[in-house]
């Protein structure tokens, strides 16, 4: 999952972004309002945290401006603002979910679980299709009847493709999900990855379309 940290403060931002990377998230981090809305322009991410006392724009402008662009992405407003007409207005402005700083790194990803299976229409915590269920709280995946807790990169491609079961996905498609900005991307990562998700449990459990990419069947 690729997630778009929009936070000036230096330390809280890194602790953000380390506590999101241990969660398995890709996390690309702008420290400012102008820098966050040229990310949400030129990136699709799965959600966004955005801080509300930004430089040069605030975050309420942004999430207005995002809103009115068409972008639906799910954005979980991040502050230590807590009066209660600063949440009405985030929250009537298109925000999915408010949380006020100093909070729990584990409510916080928590609620960014919730806010995704809202919006995919999902009960629980899990993807599923077919012989294959993904658990995204404890990154466990099952297929026929074999179950493994996935490394980071592992659980990032299994969710990226059972997001989209039936969905061709390209190799910039998958990359694009599985790493950030000025990260090193190996030729030949996506392959090895690959090759050890199949070698774990069976090759069928990814389907490489010659030339095009890779999926997982649909149910």
């Amino acid at each position: 999952m690729r997630v778009l940290l929009i936070e000036d403060d230096l330390m809280i931002g890194k602790s953000l972004k380390q506590a999101l990377q241990n969660e398995s998230m890709v996390v690309d981090w702008t420290r400012s309002g102008v820098e966050g809305e040229e990310a949400l322009t030129t990136n699709d991410y799965s959600a966004v945290l955005l801080d509300l006392n930004l430089p040069d724009k605030n975050g309420i402008d942004v999430l207005r401006a995002t809103r009115q662009s068409g972008n639906k992405a799910p954005i979980l407003v991040i502050t230590a603002r807590d009066d209660i007409d600063d949440r009405i207005s985030g929250l009537d402005l298109g925000a999915d979910d408010y949380m006020v700083k100093p909070f729990d790194m584990r409510e916080l990803v928590a609620r960014m679980r919730a806010v995704l299976r809202r919006r995919s229409g999902i009960a629980r915590s899990m993807l599923q299709t077919g012989a294959t269920t993904l658990d995204l709280a404890t990154h466990e995946l099952t297929y026929r009847e074999q179950s493994r807790v996935l490394s980071a990169r592992e659980f990032a491609l299994m969710r990226a493709l059972l997001e989209r079961p039936g969905i061709i996905l390209s190799r910039a498609q998958l990359e694009e999900r599985l790493y950030g900005w000025g990260e090193e991307v190996e030729s030949n990562a996506l392959d090895v990855l690959i090759h050890s998700l199949r070698k774990r449990f069976d090759k069928d459990i990814i389907h490489n379309v010659r030339g095009a990419g890779w999926m997982v069947l649909r149910a």
